[in-house]
C-alpha cells in the first residue's frame, strides 16, 4: 500500500511575506476623462520614455465628492497608453471603489512608505516635457496568439483578448466591451466599446462589418459617440487606426 506523506513534510514551493511597496500615485483631479486623455498627451506625449510599465495606484481623493461616474476601464487604457500599468485604486468614495474593483483593480492600502504624487493631468498646467533621444530599434516579428468568440456579446459582457488579437464572429452590443492587446475584428454589427492595442500598441487596429461603437480606442487615444462618424463609414463596413495622436476611421473596402 502507498504510503502518502504529510503535507507538512513536503518542501515549501512558495513563501508568503509581507512587503512594503511603494507606488507613484496618479492623483486625479477631474472625471473628464477626455479632458485627462488632452493632458496625458501634454505631459508625457514628447517623453515616451519616462514611463516603463512601471505599476501606479489611482488617487481619487481630489474627485471623491463628485457624482460623474468613472470609466475604469477607459481610465486604465488611458494610462497603459503611456506605459503605466495601474494595479491599485485609492480614497474613493464606495461607488467609484466598487466600480474600480469591479474593473480589475486592487484597493491600496496605507502604507509606512509615502507614494510618489504625479501632479494633476489638467492641459493648462500640464508642463511640455524634454525630447528624449530615442534609438530606433528595428522589432522583431512576433506571432500573436487569437482569441475568437462566436457568440453574441450582451449589454454588461466584456471580452479581453490578452496578448494577442480578437476576433469576435457575432454582434457586440451596446454596453458590452471587446479588448485585445493586439487587432479586433467585429464580423458582425459593433455597438459597444472596442479598445485595441491595450498595452500601448500604436500599430493596432479595429475592424468591423458595421460600425455603429459607443467608444473606440487604440494604445489609450479614444473617440466616443460625442464625435460622429463620418457618413460614408457608420453603420458600414469600417477599420480604425491611428495616424499620430489621432484616430481615423475609414470605410473598409470587403467586395
Amino acid at each position: 500500500m502507498a504510503v502518502v506523506s504529510p503535507a507538512s513534510s513536503a518542501p515549501a514551493a512558495f513563501e508568503l511575506k509581507s512587503a512594503t511597496l511603494s507606488l507613484v500615485a496618479v492623483v486625479l483631479k477631474t472625471t473628464d476623462l477626455a479632458l485627462l486623455s488632452q493632458a496625458l498627451d501634454a505631459r508625457f506625449g514628447d517623453a515616451p520614455g519616462l514611463f516603463d510599465q512601471d505599476p501606479v495606484a489611482i488617487d481619487l481623493s481630489q474627485v471623491r465628492d463628485t457624482t460623474e461616474p468613472i470609466d475604469f476601464v477607459v481610465l486604465v487604457h488611458l494610462l497603459r497608453g503611456h506605459k503605466m500599468l495601474p494595479v491599485a485604486v485609492k480614497a474613493g468614495n464606495d461607488k467609484q471603489m466598487q466600480d474600480a474593483l469591479a474593473a480589475g483593480l486592487s484597493e491600496a492600502h496605507h502604507s509606512a512608505a509615502p507614494a510618489l504624487p504625479v501632479r494633476s493631468f489638467t492641459p493648462e498646467d500640464a508642463p511640455t516635457a524634454a525630447k528624449q533621444p530615442v534609438e530606433a530599434v528595428e522589432p522583431l516579428p512576433t506571432v500573436r496568439p487569437t482569441l475568437v468568440v462566436d457568440k453574441p456579446l450582451r449589454s454588461g459582457q466584456r471580452v479581453y483578448a490578452k496578448g494577442g488579437d480578437l476576433v469576435v464572429l457575432a454582434v457586440v452590443s451596446h454596453g458590452a466591451e471587446v479588448i485585445a492587446d493586439g487587432n479586433i475584428h467585429v464580423y458582425g454589427p459593433l455597438r459597444g466599446r472596442a479598445l485595441a492595442g491595450a498595452m500601448g500598441d500604436t500599430g493596432a487596429r479595429i475592424f468591423a462589418t458595421c460600425m455603429e461603437p459607443q467608444l473606440l480606442s487604440i494604445a489609450g487615444i479614444y473617440r466616443t459617440t460625442e464625435t460622429e462618424l463620418p457618413a460614408n463609414v457608420l453603420g458600414k463596413p469600417g477599420q480604425v487606426r491611428l495616424a499620430g495622436e489621432k484616430l481615423v476611421v475609414v470605410p473598409l473596402n470587403i467586395d
